[in-house]
């Protein structure tokens, strides 16, 4: 590529309660942070295509995660920026073919193991045959549409968040429903749950402890965490796993 300096990094994906994918992506960022600080870069350009931003749509729709998920990858956070967003990955190919590069296929791209491979490899094409070209490109202008309106909707929900942090029952039922769901999930992410594991059914049975609360023990969510209603809060705390 004719880069004047290269880097290599080895990291290592060791996350209790995290799967691997969401564990090897928050490492892969790690690194990468790291050594844009050390070299004082202005950003770090990512490779995601217009292909990508579609598998993720896809997914959050099949893990029914909220809206935040069917908005897709953002075109830029912290020191990241997603330039490709707009390009189906095989422009990107043949870009790289006229230019004499060659493209490194990473083989974990091809396993089926992930959901994203199977995603990529089984179910667009099944959608583009059916019902013809161009599904990935709905997909991902369904995802700039709602960027927006969830920007928008989580600004809300931290301001609310701000005045409800510590979780009081009373306070939290006399928010709209929306914004009452939207805070506890903005909680259980503040507490470490993963956002990529954090679905809608979790915030749900949070919710539960709220509208439905007949002395249930508590809820479990993913990142080991559990949450529990006691002396008029809800409490967010990390779980022991003996066998750690």
């Amino acid at each position: 590529l004719g880069a004047d300096e290269t880097f290599a990094a080895a990291v290592s994906v060791e996350a209790p309660g995290l799967g691997p994918e969401t564990a090897a992506r928050r490492a892969r960022y790690a690194v990468l942070e790291e050594i844009a600080e050390r070299v004082d870069a202005s950003a770090v350009l990512l490779g995601h295509t217009r292909d990508d931003q579609a598998e993720t749509v896809l997914l959050g729709l099949a893990r029914g995660s909220g809206g935040r998920s069917l908005a897709g990858m953002r075109r830029s956070f912290d020191v990241f920026v997603r330039p490709l967003l707009d390009l189906p990955r095989a422009d990107t190919v043949t870009a790289c073919q006229v230019e004499g590069i060659e493209v490194w296929q990473d083989p974990h791209n091809q396993d089926p193991a992930f959901a994203r491979v199977r995603v990529r490899n089984a179910v667009l094409p099944v959608l583009e045959e059916q019902l013809g070209p161009g599904v990935a490109q709905a997909l991902a202008r369904t995802a700039d549409q709602l960027r927006g309106d969830m920007d928008l909707l989580d600004d809300v929900a931290e301001a609310a968040y701000a005045g409800l942090a510590d979780l009081p029952v009373d306070g939290l039922l006399a928010q709209p429903a929306p914004l009452r769901r939207r805070v506890l999930r903005l909680a259980a992410l503040r507490a470490g749950s993963p956002a990529s594991e954090l679905f809608h059914e979790h915030v749900l049975a949070m919710d539960a402890l709220l509208t439905d609360w007949h002395g249930q023990k508590w809820v479990d969510l993913p990142g080991r965490l559990h949450c529990r209603r006691e002396y008029g809060r809800l409490v967010l705390e990390g779980t022991f796993d003996p066998g750690s």
